[in-house]
């Protein structure tokens, strides 16, 4: 069963920085493509990152370029996202998701198209 589970959200004051992680399981990382999604309360679902499987490359979206850092370690199965200078308007609950390599080989039509695999979340907080 391919599962994903995020970890490292919490309270961060602006400025700060976290580092959050996505668990894979029941899969080979190094053949997909994994995306991290955001939704705040009250909003659209957004997509932040996202690195492909082929050649590592990657996706920001602009609310977050030079601030977000997205990277792999298929060794341990783990995708992070490295968060800094945060800002309150970062405050969601992020989530991370993949699909089949042949319908997700890289990211070039992240963040549109249907995802099948989801983590459930984990919520990222910025405030003072």
């Amino acid at each position: 069963q391919v599962q994903l589970v995020e970890y490292g959200g919490g309270v961060v004051q602006p400025g700060g920085s976290l580092r959050l992680s996505c668990v894979a399981s029941g899969l080979t990382l190094d053949y997909y493509t994994i995306g991290w999604f955001r939704q705040a309360p009250g909003k659209e679902r957004e997509g932040v990152s996202c690195i492909s499987s082929s050649d590592g490359s990657t996706y920001y979206a602009d609310s977050v370029k030079g601030r977000l850092t997205i990277s792999r370690d298929n060794a341990k199965n783990t995708v992070y996202l490295q968060m800094n200078s945060l800002k309150p308007e970062d405050t969601a609950v992020y989530y991370c998701a993949t699909d089949p390599p042949r319908f997700f080989p890289d990211c070039r039509r992240f963040p549109s198209g249907y995802l099948e695999v989801w983590g459930q979340g984990t919520l990222v907080t910025v405030s003072s």
